[in-house]
């Protein structure tokens, strides 16, 4: 394992990026003082032919400021790296299993490859007790197409602080569902960035934050290069007191980025008072020459009208709260088209709405 670079400077709290979230709860990931382990902690199993997945010596695919990301490039000696070749179609689903080991502050760092015309569908799996700072990358070349569900369900205990960066090549498409529904603290930049004309990003995700959880996803997408496409769409719920989420969704549209269509979405809903959710959408646009650019947030509690329309059809009230969150994720969590996984999302939902059923 490597030590830090003499210049890394923890943050204050006061900085944009981190003004949301509590530092005193980090875990040791951002001090210093403490060494984080060198741990390759992502396995795969039974992978098919045009497929590897190998440890590399290799320079990071982008350049980063987040103090996370910087921590997880000094403190890694070999990259994981899972790269699917030219032409490869693959069927059925990668998946990658993280094995933990407890609360010892680990660094974890992973390049996902897709060759030109390549397609896969890549699923990480996180549960268990982490203390865990990761960096995720993508590099997708022309035309390739990846799907990537990334679940986080995580126990009680678990800090987690992750990037998934992403450099989309012409006419590649890249699709990222991201699940959160563990840990204590869960800090997660989804970005994006275009390497050729006419790729697309699709981002989504669902969480669900609890008594004392801290949920928090920052999505970045540059459009950097003329006629991309992006789409942003992340849904929560929020439940108990202390229940605190975060997200914020920057697009960043280029004077170079003409024939832009882009939009993005945050819904949150909150279930009990205690509870509360920031949401920041941003648009910053320097060409008027696009195809369409917005943004839309909302928070609020149930639609009474829906809970009145179940009940009135005989349905008991706690049944009919549940049936409207179920409804409320499904959007999303039907996008995963991998049926155990959604299953087993739902069911992790299921179990925290029986955690707050009270509440």
């Amino acid at each position: 394992m490597s030590s830090l670079t003499t210049n890394y400077l923890a943050p204050s709290g006061r900085e944009e990026a981190w003004r949301f979230t509590p530092l005193s709860r980090l875990g040791g990931l951002l001090d210093s003082a403490i060494t984080l382990a060198d741990s390759p902690s992502l396995t795969a199993l039974d992978l098919p032919q045009g497929v590897s997945f190998s440890k590399i010596a290799t320079a990071p695919l982008s350049q980063t400021t987040d103090e996370a990301t910087l921590r997880v490039r000094a403190a890694v000696a070999l990259t994981s790296e899972l790269s699917i070749a030219s032409g490869v179609e693959v069927s059925e689903p990668i998946f990658l299993k993280r094995t933990v080991k407890g609360g010892v502050p680990e660094a974890s760092r992973l390049v996902v490859s897709l060759a030109p015309n390549a397609r896969a569908t890549v699923v990480i799996e996180n549960v268990g007790t982490a203390v865990i700072a990761e960096e995720i990358e993508f590099s997708l070349g022309s035309g390739s197409h990846l799907r990537f569900i990334s679940s986080q369900e995580w126990d009680a205990t678990t800090v987690h602080l992750g990037s998934h960066h992403a450099i989309i090549g012409k006419d590649a498409e890249f699709i990222s569902t991201v699940v959160t529904v563990g840990g204590s603290l869960v800090r997660l930049l989804p970005t994006v960035e275009y390497s050729g004309t006419g790729g697309s990003a699709e981002l989504s995700g669902v969480y669900f934050s609890t008594s004392g959880q801290h949920l928090e996803h920052r999505m970045h997408v540059d459009h950097n290069v003329p006629n991309c496409k992006s789409r942003v769409n992340y849904k929560g719920a929020l439940a108990g007191e202390n229940a605190r989420s975060v997200w914020i969704g920057d697009v960043f549209i280029r004077a170079a980025a003409e024939g832009t269509d882009t939009y993005e979405l945050n819904r949150n809903l909150l279930l009990s008072d205690g509870a509360r959710a920031d949401s920041v959408p941003n648009l910053e646009i320097e060409t008027g020459e696009i195809v369409g650019a917005g943004h839309a947030s909302t928070t609020g509690r149930f639609d009474d009208e829906q809970l009145f329309y179940l009940q009135s059809r005989g349905i008991p009230a706690e049944i009919a709260r549940r049936l409207v969150i179920r409804g409320f994720f499904a959007e999303i969590v039907s996008g995963v088209r991998i049926e155990s996984v959604e299953e087993r999302i739902m069911a992790r939902i299921d179990a925290e709405l029986d955690a707050v059923a009270n509440i």
